[in-house]
């Protein structure tokens, strides 16, 4: 079974679900990294950054690791998912889009206001911001596959450094923060149970584990039958049958 590397071809629906499966495992660790945060801070940090990188996990852990498990964990998780992203763009384009944007519930409502300024913006948004939307609006936009590697990279290993280095500025205030994690654990607990399964409902209420609505192709029409749509186009026209002007039989 080959996986398609044509724009606008996507493979069969095997090869889709695999990816979409993966996109909701790393989703499911990092509303598992959510909801443990106020155990792992300071028992296990490492495992709190390779469930879930978010910038407040990386700022409260990078004092208590080496440098060489922070970089190392916090770089891999933090572009763990990011080329499927662009794979899911550089497939489907604009459906992919609607898809990452009904998926997100932090970046979803501005989605459609931001994918208006992207073009524009594509580079220094990937380099600084590369989330969800934004790797798979690269691969729709068109942005080239090494562009988007090198900005993601090195934009990757730049958030590092950063937040490496406002963590030695900054380590009385974020001990202070981890003391009072420790002594309100339960109370965070809970709150983070609260947030969590607002946030699993909010993910995982339209599409669950099967193939999203917006990724499923008809398979009769055989493996390139997404070779007529562009990434990133608008899709086809109704034909006149369906169309509602065309004249009854």
């Amino acid at each position: 079974m080959v996986i398609s590397l044509r724009r606008g071809e996507p493979p069969r629906k095997a090869i889709v679900r695999l990816v979409v499966a993966f996109v909701v495992v790393t989703q499911i660790t990092a509303l598992a990294g959510d909801l443990s945060m106020a155990w792992l801070v300071d028992h296990y940090p490492s495992l709190l950054i390779a469930l879930n990188p978010r910038n407040r996990n990386l700022i409260l852990v990078t004092n208590q690791l080496d440098p060489a498990v922070y970089y190392l964990v916090g770089f891999f998780r933090l572009i763990l998912s990011d080329p499927i992203y662009y794979l899911l763009g550089f497939w489907y384009g604009q459906r992919a889009l609607s898809w990452v944007e009904r998926r997100s519930p932090t970046f979803g409502p501005v989605a459609r206001d931001s994918e208006k300024f992207f073009k524009a913006g594509s580079y220094p948004l990937i380099f600084f911001a590369p989330n969800n939307l934004i790797c798979a609006a690269a691969a729709a936009t068109g942005v080239p596959l090494r562009a988007f590697i090198a900005l993601n990279l090195s934009g990757t290993i730049t958030r590092l450094v950063l937040i490496r280095q406002l963590g030695a500025a900054f380590q009385s205030p974020i001990t202070w923060v981890l003391d009072l994690i420790k002594d309100n654990r339960l109370i965070i607990f809970g709150l983070s149970a609260v947030l969590v399964a607002w946030m699993a409902w909010q993910e995982f209420r339209n599409d669950p584990m099967g193939l999203p609505d917006e990724l499923d192709d008809d398979e009769d029409q055989g493996p390139d039958s997404g070779a007529a749509q562009q990434v990133g186009q608008p899709d086809a026209p109704e034909s006149s049958a369906d169309s509602p002007s065309a004249p009854n039989p």
